[in-house]
């Protein structure tokens, strides 16, 4: 688990009063380089934790978006006026992040170095093989008979054993939701405990569920927009 995540700002670049790390000089207010490496974590002051206490998230963001709006930056030099604007970009997608508990999820395991982007592989869990099968061959007979302009109770019959399964995957969704969230709290308590060996298990298992997740979901997906041709 990775327990370092910054390089320290010592003093303030604009009085060089002692810096804390902050957003703000404590005593001329003004705004300060994050130090390299801030994460949308740490942006927050929180520690990379995957529960977070919502509403105090919530009231931070705000408290920031107030600071960071560019009334507040009129007359300041122009190198502040950037600096603000970069800020509240960063400050709307670490909050837009951080309040989504599977963009958590995501974002902490590209943190760990456990996900990447387009390199996750699309494979059908084992125990989904025998349903996505018949799943695949309903959406063929749908596409054959739209093909040939089928209509009546047959038509009728497909598009209905099409919208049970595809609630049936639903439900499967829901189910690995709630193991993600469990993940989620074996994480967490890693980070208590400081146990690395218990850390990259937790963060193995939440990329899994991930995986399998993503390929549930892309099922729904599919099914909902054969269904919504005409």
């Amino acid at each position: 688990m990775s327990t370092t995540h910054t390089e320290a700002i010592t003093t303030c670049w604009s009085c060089g009063a002692p810096a804390d790390g902050g957003h703000f000089c404590a005593k001329c207010g003004t705004i300060q380089p994050l130090p390299r490496g801030t994460d949308h974590f740490l942006f927050f002051g929180l520690p990379r934790k995957l529960w977070i206490e919502m509403e105090g998230l919530e009231a931070r963001f705000h408290q920031l978006s107030w600071k960071l709006h560019p009334d507040n930056f009129v007359r300041a030099s122009a190198e502040e006026r950037e600096m603000s604007l970069e800020r509240a970009s960063q400050l709307n997608d670490a909050y837009r992040v951080l309040r989504e508990p599977v963009a958590r999820v995501e974002y902490l395991l590209a943190l760990e170095g456990m996900r990447k982007e387009g390199t996750t592989k699309q494979q059908a869990p084992p125990e989904l093989l025998e349903e996505v099968f018949a799943l695949n061959e309903s959406l063929d007979e749908l596409r054959s008979a739209r093909a040939a302009h089928q209509e009546g109770e047959e038509m009728t019959g497909l598009r209905g054993r099409l919208r049970e399964a595809a609630h049936g995957f639903e439900e499967r969704l829901a189910d690995v939701d709630g193991q993600l969230m469990a993940a989620a709290k074996e994480w967490d308590a890693t980070v208590d405990s400081g146990d690395a060996g218990a850390g990259r298990a937790a963060l193995g298992c939440m990329n899994e569920i991930l995986n399998r997740r993503s390929y549930i979901r892309n099922l729904v997906r599919g099914v909902t927009q054969e269904l919504a041709e005409e």
